[in-house]
């Protein structure tokens, strides 16, 4: 469980240095999740990363039919038109309880800090329960929470006009996961298409377009598809 830990920190850090700079007015640009703000949806990563801490306050609970990293993607009543609307109320909700863009920015620095803390010395099998009812291992969990830093970060660089931002550490890991395990190689994952590992994962979970051919290319060599907000 040490590099996901290691590749969550990572990406969080990066994600402090980034948002805590940010002039006011820079935390109500349209972020391409509409209908969320930059600060609401900063608002959504910080509350999905402090999940890890509420699941690990409660009882462990039984191994019954475990869901995987990439089986916590699919498509079902957890990305439901229902489930969509309480989380974009939610996000909405919390970025306001936040004066100003830099308490919210100090208030994720808190959160995430926490939570690795909280994860030191844990075994990776230990199991938690997510809200939507899900058992899962821990270490698969944390997985989850590197891929909504990590792929939601693409989203903030882009409601900034930033250039993406993803750290090296939290890359693998997401790609890893698409890959079904395996590292990503430029023109290798997926042959013909010398994307470099950055773009690989914007284009896999959808922040950046692909053709007809690039789909094909990534259906083909068995590219995980996860459902995405």
């Amino acid at each position: 469980m040490e590099p996901v830990v290691t590749a969550l920190r990572a990406e969080s850090q990066r994600l402090y240095d980034k948002v805590s700079i940010l002039p006011e007015a820079e935390w109500d640009r349209p972020s391409p999740c509409r209908p969320w703000t930059v600060r609401e949806l900063m608002a959504h990563m910080t509350a999905g990363v402090g999940r890890v801490a509420a699941m690990l306050a409660e009882p462990e609970g039984a191994a019954d039919r475990l869901v995987s990293a990439a089986g916590y993607y699919a498509p079902d009543a957890r990305f439901s038109v229902r489930a969509n609307a309480l989380r974009t109320e939610s996000a909405q909700e919390g970025a306001a309880s936040h004066p100003d863009g830099w308490a919210l920015a100090e208030h994720f620095d808190s959160v995430w800090r926490a939570v690795v803390a909280g994860c030191d010395g844990l075994p990776p099998g230990r199991l938690v329960r997510t809200r939507h009812g899900d058992p899962m291992a821990l270490g698969d969990f944390l997985v989850t929470r590197v891929v909504e830093v990590c792929v939601h970060g693409f989203d903030l660089a882009e409601g900034l006009g930033d250039e993406p931002w993803p750290t090296d550490e939290a890359a693998d890991v997401v790609a890893r996961l698409l890959l079904d395990g395996r590292p990503y190689a430029v023109g290798a994952s997926v042959p013909g298409m010398d994307w470099d590992r950055t773009t690989f994962l914007r284009k896999a979970t959808g922040r950046l377009p692909m053709s007809a051919a690039e789909r094909a290319a990534v259906q083909r060599h068995g590219v995980v598809r996860l459902t995405l907000g």
